[in-house]
């Protein structure tokens, strides 16, 4: 599998669970001639042994990827590192893992043994990060779950596939600032998360996001059928460093708004 490739099988199994951004993809591709580039996608895990950030970046490394800043979000109880690969017209690729150590005994529990039941041929494979769930899911663990962290209640339902992806406002042909992005997608009807403000970052901090709200879709529970938040799109754009290289990283405070575009 060639990066193209991983990036595609991703981008279909992300679709099934966010049709809005195929739409919000193509509203932005009717604007311009040149294919829409993805600034970088982000992937959810829990920190242990069996499926930590190393295992599931192991299909991205394999290609080339590096693994490069660490983050921490204290209140997720959240660690992550972002990779980049050598050729920088690849996306970045942001994996978050729950730090499980700082959770209730029973809650941890829960987490671990549903990725106990991950089969060890894709464990040790590289479609991990698109292979979905590998367990049965309860609504009321769910809801246990979101009581204590909407992190481990999204992954719980959702396993491993992609949080998001993320249009480059960069390399949009009609838009050169985020405001006009978050006004093209609101006219469309879309609506976008305010939590900190539409816009989280500044040029001075050399990023700025923006994000729809995760759309809603149902999902079938061994105790029933309910509507939850799955994923959603986000928008970034990028300023240059003092050496006139695009900045590459992620800001702590703005990622952890962004977090909450899965939130109820």
């Amino acid at each position: 599998m060639n990066v193209e490739k991983l990036f595609e099988t991703l981008w279909n199994e992300y679709i099934l669970l966010a049709p809005d951004a195929l739409k919000i993809k193509k509203l932005f591709q009717d604007t311009q001639e040149s294919n829409i580039i993805n600034d970088h996608i982000a992937l959810r895990t829990i920190n242990n042994d069996i499926c930590n950030i190393d295992i599931l970046a192991s299909a991205f490394t394999k290609l080339g990827y590096v693994k490069k800043d660490y983050y921490y979000f204290n209140n997720k109880k959240l660690l992550a590192y972002h990779f980049e690969h050598e050729n920088k017209s690849y996306p970045k690729v942001f994996i978050s893992a729950l730090d499980i150590g700082k959770f209730e005994k029973h809650i941890a529990g829960i987490l671990l043994g549903c990725i106990k039941k991950i089969p060890k041929d894709i464990l040790n494979s590289n479609t991990l990060s698109s292979s979905g769930r590998h367990w049965n899911i309860n609504y009321k663990t769910y809801e246990l779950l979101y009581s204590k962290s909407e992190y481990a209640a999204w992954f719980y339902v959702f396993g491993f596939t992609a949080n998001h992806f993320t249009i480059s406002i960069n390399h949009l042909e009609n838009f050169d600032n985020i405001k006009d992005v978050n006004n093209f997608v609101k006219d469309k009807s879309y609506s976008l998360n305010t939590s900190g403000g539409e816009v989280k970052g500044s040029s001075s901090l050399l990023l700025e996001q923006s994000s729809t709200i995760a759309q809603s879709i149902e999902v079938k529970f061994e105790d029933g059928i309910y509507e939850i938040p799955s994923c959603f799109y986000e928008f970034a754009k990028r300023y240059k460093k003092d050496d006139g290289s695009l900045y590459s990283g992620f800001i702590e405070k703005s990622a952890d708004l962004i977090f909450q575009s899965t939130n109820k």
